[in-house]
């Protein structure tokens, strides 16, 4: 099993991100994975997925989202980490890596699914607990965390709690939501993954999703809770299953040009 080495690279708009890479010596596939709100490269979850995929020979970069770990800038909760997934996807292909998949959990669910929907260069992706629509109240922990977001205290406790920056103004222009591009990632192979008991986002958001991308394979899990927390071994190695089984099918390697081009549409979507 690999030792993860720490990187780092830089996004189009400046933000310098860091990350966790398990090089398993090949460079056929490689996976990044995007984190939830709050979390990290460093988070022991994300750790133990990370690890589950390089046993399955998949070359992994697990960054952190700005704002957040190591990285510096702030977050903007799933607006500009577009930028932050589209960086990692070129650090990969300037690696080596032939083919490409990002994966998200929650926000970063979000992330890729946004990244993929608006042009980006992604060779397959799979969301596990991403909302499908912006400003969920109806649950608990959902309240919790707009409380966080939006209020001088709860920003405090994010950052002297679990080191998470925010940027300082909240969104001037509401980003698309991920149920309005979500369909836009087709004929990129597309895995949504979502749990009947999850806490934050209820089964309304993957039905959301489900409905505006009628080509992706859509996983219900019954008695799955949330995101990283709620990820099971037997998951992963599904998940890393399906990856191969799509990695096989003709017309899913892009090339490095298309990298570069991708982040540009991403760098102009959210500077728009």
């Amino acid at each position: 099993m690999p030792t993860p080495l720490s990187v780092a690279f830089t996004t189009l708009d400046g933000v310098p991100l860091a990350g966790l890479h398990w090089d398993v010596g090949l460079r056929d596939f490689g996976c990044v994975v995007a984190h939830g709100f709050t979390g990290s490269s460093k988070d022991p979850n994300v750790q133990t997925i990370s690890r589950a995929l390089s046993g399955h020979g998949f070359g992994v970069l697990a960054i952190d989202f700005r704002g957040h770990g190591g990285s510096g800038g702030r977050s903007t909760v799933g607006a500009d980490e577009i930028h932050d997934i589209a960086a990692a996807v070129g650090w990969l292909r300037e690696h080596g890596y032939e083919r490409v998949a990002v994966l998200g959990w929650s926000m970063g669910g979000s992330s890729v699914l946004r990244y993929a929907g608006l042009g980006g260069d992604a060779d397959a992706v799979v969301s596990v607990s991403s909302p499908g629509r912006w400003f969920e109240r109806g649950t608990r922990p959902m309240r919790v965390v707009h409380w966080l977001c939006e209020t001088r205290t709860g920003r405090l406790v994010l950052r002297l709690g679990r080191g998470t920056r925010l940027a300082a103004e909240s969104w001037a222009v509401t980003p698309e939501a991920p149920h309005e591009v979500v369909g836009s990632i087709a004929p990129t192979p597309l895995l949504i993954v979502h749990g009947d008991a999850d806490h934050y986002f209820g089964v309304d958001h993957f039905e959301l999703l489900s409905d505006a991308a009628p080509d992706a394979a859509l996983w219900l899990e019954a008695g799955m809770g949330h995101a990283e927390t709620a990820t099971t071994p037997e998951l992963v190695d599904r998940i890393a299953e399906w990856l191969r089984l799509v990695g096989t099918q003709p017309g899913t390697a892009e090339t490095s040009a298309a990298s570069a081009r991708s982040a540009e549409v991403c760098d102009d979507v959210t500077r728009e």
